[in-house]
């Protein structure tokens, strides 16, 4: 479950004094960009909750950015907790997104659709040790705006959430900053809520204060403290461990 950035279009502007006349040109024409991500992380967490029982796994995906705004792209992910919760198959997560990102004077927005494909997953037809769960794959209907650091998306659920029953409707809340702190150096604070429609015990806020390090050549770290007020009863593993506390995470990704 990947987050999705707005892009940052640049503007060269040149002068030329001819006596005492200054000449400007128009700005650049932005361009159409392909990108391809690969990576790992130390344990998945998505929303705060992890996804992968606090273990490692792999990443990668791929994002176009036309020149007009829109967008399309897909990432992907290895997860454990269908098969956790009693299900055969599902240990992949493929997004699949897109969208339009524009401006609207010194705001920056971003409209989208984004699909959790659990490829394979059983969920509905298994008799785990969550009884009553639906299918796992998600639809959800985003939009966010950028003023200065500052981001605020809202995303909602078109269909069941994440394999929760009569759960159409929920909606995430998350709110984030990007500071540069120079050298390479940035620090991203977030906090969310997570509403699980008529499900009380599932509904929950998470926080993360996110340390980002560019190296160079595409390659980029990360070292993020990721917690949540999550029900233990709700989101645990097998072994009885409880999915959403606090822990430390720490990624690598080259893209190109």
């Amino acid at each position: 479950m990947k987050k999705i950035s707005s892009p940052i279009l640049f503007a060269l502007t040149m002068g030329a004094a001819v006596g005492a006349m200054a000449q400007t040109a128009a700005p650049a024409a932005p361009e159409s960009t392909m990108a391809y991500n690969v990576g790992g992380v130390s344990d998945y967490r998505y929303r705060g909750i992890s996804q992968t029982r606090k273990q490692a796994t792999l990443q990668g995906g791929f994002d176009y950015n036309d020149k007009s705004g829109f967008y399309v792209g897909a990432w992907a992910s290895g997860i454990k907790w269908i098969q956790d919760a009693g299900a055969k198959d599902g240990n992949v997560e493929i997004d699949l997104y897109g969208g339009y990102k524009g401006a609207a004077g010194d705001v920056a927005y971003d409209v989208g659709f984004l699909r959790y494909q659990y490829q394979g997953n059983s969920y509905a037809k298994k008799n785990g040790v969550f009884p009553g769960y639906v299918d796992a794959n998600t639809n959800e209907v985003y939009a966010a705006a950028t003023f200065g650091l500052v981001t605020a998306k809202y995303s909602y659920a078109t269909t069941n959430l994440f394999g929760n029953a009569n759960s159409k409707g929920s909606y995430y809340l998350d709110l984030s900053a990007t500071l540069d702190l120079g050298g390479g150096y940035s620090l991203t604070p977030h906090l969310g809520y997570q509403n699980i429609a008529k499900t009380p015990d599932g509904t929950y806020t998470d926080y993360a204060l996110t340390l980002g390090k560019d190296l160079g050549n595409g390659l980029s770290a990360s070292a993020a403290l990721i917690g949540t007020d999550a029900k233990k009863s709700f989101y645990y593993t097998p072994s009885g461990k409880p999915t959403g506390d606090a822990g430390l995470v720490v990624g690598l990704k080259y893209t190109f």
